[in-house]
């Protein structure tokens, strides 16, 4: 069997799912366990150990990610995540990516999210009340969601809340009082059917949400519910949780582990002698702590040094980068003596009255080996200690990911035009297939205590895409701030901005120095390929400021998604290969366009130039079959269409085609779902003058027609099968654009370009 670039034989080790064992937690010490028997006759039959588990992980859903944060590094397969937000349609930065709503029900009720088909919202955000109360349509109820300061937006509240409090309590969530300009929620909001979000005011309007989606039949650590709007989330041990943020997060020893303590190194740490902590051992295990600590007036010279990890020998490390930014902060100047540089809840950097310590809680498995450095470039630190601690990891290679911490400096001025590049798996280590997931930055976004730059967006790519999975509205929105946080900082269990001068009068060089944090749970971007990971500098990727960023992420050399079939619409030769039938289909016909990335041109330079796709449109059915991996754990279909057709939904039926001698018969269709796509290249910009004023209705077409949309087949359709026929069933969507004003294309119609067929699959890897 050979997937993913990893090769095995068929037949190999698989555990019992009941008796599998997960990372457990063990006292502030690296363990090993002696080298019995057991073990020993497990290290005979090490072939055996690489094969794969019998089925896909559990997936935590909700506030069980935090609860189950010790599976951070489980593989989610049969999970996708996307963010959605009031970005610019056309590409620049109008209104600082605010209130551009995808169309209007009424002047109070401007919609920028709509959703079909069963999800989690994971996280919003808001800048400050703005947009408030929120309409929460959850499976066609609607619930108000507001902030403290809708009352009187005028006069806000110094003390603001989300309301209803007992649905978002503080700790889940943080109003502008404490971030600094936004108003975030981790608050889960699952919905069965539908989802919609609705803003009742357009003044700054502007947000980001980020929502789950999962194949059908995956086993998910609680089922999806809708969220009523009156019951409080069981949320009291996430909540304690949170608050240890700083702290060591792990718990109390497991009851009856034989322990063999490995001692905290301290030492001089000199150009060319690093200190270092290595570890062989015959079983998986994980490390759950990394602390390293430094006399409090070397923290400077301790900001010099760079932090290695490598993985099982492998040729690369997965973490090379400079000490204080792999710890939340761009630099350990800390100006106003604060305790706590950085809080958050995987990495803290805090100062008492003799020393530094700076500690790391990601969980990161490994399966024969771990090397953990800290590398000085210049000049000596004395008394500099480094402790790691360790536990057993009963869980098989094929559920787990490396941890990554991927470092770019992207030099004193980054291409004009371009979005900065923080990750691509494709080129990383070896590049190949990478499986996992994103779960976070840490990035330096001036040098010079500029924050103008932070108009720039997050946009992020996974698994082939073309359209962002992700497109945000700016830099400090993604780091959980507003308006460039004011110019003060903070720092939050997931999100901050820990250091840069408030005043905007920076006392040195060092404090010249601007960074941010945002880190991914229960929000995070699952994968199963590759992920890009980029970030535009500045509002249209014109700034010249020094960045320096590092891209968090659990990944495993080998996909957990592959591509098992491609149908190009208006390919005769490809058309008749997949028996594509779509009696109402209108002839083919050419776009010029582009897909939703940065501006065009920038300085009369074109950035981005058009080009062509051919296209069919259907206002009934379409047929076609798609192969599969018959060993899979359902399917992804992602479509390319055009986008100026607006609110295109369609009914999903799937039929068996493994025999190609036997084309399956209406009766063997069965449903899938609905595939629903919001919006168009058209919408709304209501952006009033003041924050009380009637919402208004500006209309825009972008020029970017080419788009990808994904959608989740079931297991129980897809599983043991070679082939499956598909059939969508276009249901039109009668909406306008915002009342008395119909969408520029309409009525809409189903489009199509071009039809892939991803399959989930266990991930082949033998460490």
């Amino acid at each position: 069997m050979e997937r993913g670039g990893a090769k095995m034989e068929d037949g190999g080790w698989k555990m019992e799912r009941n008796n599998r064992m997960q990372c457990r937690d063990l006292p502030p010490s690296s363990i090993f366990h002696p080298p019995s028997s057991f073990f020993l006759a497990l290290l005979a039959l090490a072939p055996a150990l690489a094969a794969a588990a019998d089925e896909p992980p559990a997936i935590p859903v909700g506030l069980d990610a935090y609860r189950q944060w010790t599976r951070w590094p489980v593989q989610r397969i049969g999970d996708r995540a996307y963010l959605r937000s009031t970005y610019d349609r056309r590409g620049g930065n109008e209104a600082a990516d605010a209130s551009h709503f995808l169309y209007q029900l009424a002047d109070d009720d401007n919609v920028t999210l709509d959703l079909a088909g069963p999800g989690v919202l994971s996280f919003v955000r808001y800048n400050h009340w703005h947009g408030s109360p929120w309409r929460y349509v959850v499976d066609g109820r609607e619930q108000l969601v507001r902030e403290t300061s809708t009352a009187d937006p005028l006069h806000p509240s110094p003390d603001s809340a989300f309301e209803p409090q007992a649905l978002f309590p503080a700790g889940l969530t943080y109003t502008w009082a404490t971030t600094k300009g936004a108003d975030l929620s981790w608050v889960p909001i699952g919905f069965e059917r539908s989802f919609r979000m609705g803003y009742s005011r357009t003044c700054y309007g502007t947000g980001y949400y980020i929502f789950h989606r999962y194949v059908g039949g995956a086993k998910l650590s609680q089922p999806i519910r809708s969220w009523d709007g009156r019951t409080p989330p069981d949320a009291a041990d996430v909540l304690a949780l949170l608050a240890r943020s700083g702290a060591d997060p792990a718990p109390a020893a497991v009851p009856g582990e034989a322990a063999q303590a490995a001692a905290p190194v301290t030492a001089a740490l000199a150009e060319g002698s690093p200190i270092r902590w290595e570890r062989s051992v015959p079983s998986p295990q994980s490390i759950r702590a990394i602390q390293i600590s430094a006399p409090k007036d070397k923290a400077l010279d301790l900001a010099k040094v760079r932090l290695r990890i490598t993985w099982d020998g492998r040729p690369t490390a997965s973490v090379d980068a400079p000490l204080p930014l792999f710890f939340g902060a761009g630099t350990l100047y800390n100006r106003d003596e604060k305790e706590w540089l950085v809080k958050a809840f995987p990495v803290s950097v805090r100062f008492d009255a003799s020393r530094v310590h700076l500690a790391c809680y990601f969980p990161m498995p490994f399966f024969r080996s771990a090397r953990v450095e800290l590398v000085n470039a210049a000049g000596e630190i004395p008394d500099v200690t480094l402790a790691v601690r360790a536990a057993p990891c009963d869980d098989p290679p094929d559920h787990l990911a490396y941890f990554h911490a991927t470092y770019v400096d992207h030099g004193p001025e980054p291409t004009r035009g371009q979005d900065l590049l923080l990750l691509d798996t494709r080129d990383t280590e070896g590049g190949g297939d990478w499986s996992g997931a994103f779960v976070g930055t840490s990035f330096i976004f001036s040098h010079n205590a500029r924050l103008n730059t932070l108009e720039g967006d997050p946009r992020f790519y996974f698994d082939d895409a073309m359209t962002p999975q992700a497109q945000g509205t700016g830099t400090e929105e993604w780091g959980g701030g507003g308006d460039y946080w004011g110019g003060r900082t903070m720092t939050l269990p997931l999100a901050g901005h820990p250091v840069g001068a408030p005043d905007g009068k920076p006392r040195s060089e060092l404090d010249k120095i601007e960074s941010a944090y945002r880190f991914l749970l229960a929000d995070a971007f699952p994968f199963g390929r590759n992920a890009r990971i980029t970030l535009e500098h500045g509002g249209t990727n014109e700034s010249r400021e020094h960045y320096e960023t590092i891209a968090y992420w659990y990944g495993l050399p080998a996909a957990s998604l592959t591509r098992t079939d491609t149908l190009n619409i208006a390919d005769e030769a490809s058309e008749t290969a997949h028996r594509y039938h779509s009696p109402q289909a209108s002839k083919p016909y050419a776009i010029t366009s582009r897909y939703e990335w940065g501006v065009d041109t920038l300085g009369g330079q074109e950035i981005y130039p058009a080009h062509t796709q051919t296209a069919r449109t259907t206002t009934g059915t379409s047929t076609f079959v798609l192969k599969l991996d018959p060993d899979n754990w359902g399917v992804l279909l992602r479509r390319t269409l055009d986008y100026q057709y607006p609110n295109q939904r369609a009914q999903v039926f799937v039929a068996d085609a493994s025999d190609p001698a036997r084309p399956p018969a209406d009766a063997d269709f069965k449903p899938a779902g609905t595939w629903y796509l919001a919006g168009s290249n058209t919408c709304v910009f209501s952006r009033p003058r003041g924050e009380l004023d009637p919402a208004v209705h500006t209309v825009q077409t972008s020029n970017r027609r080419f788009r990808e949309d994904e959608f989740l087949v079931s297991r129980d359709l897809a599983r043991g099968r070679r082939a499956i026929a598909v059939r969508v069933q276009f249901t039109p969507v009668d909406r306008p654009l915002y009342p008395g004003q119909a969408f520029p294309v309409s009525p809409s119609a189903w489009s199509e370009i071009r039809y892939d067929a991803y399959c989930f699959v266990m991930p082949r890897y033998a460490p």
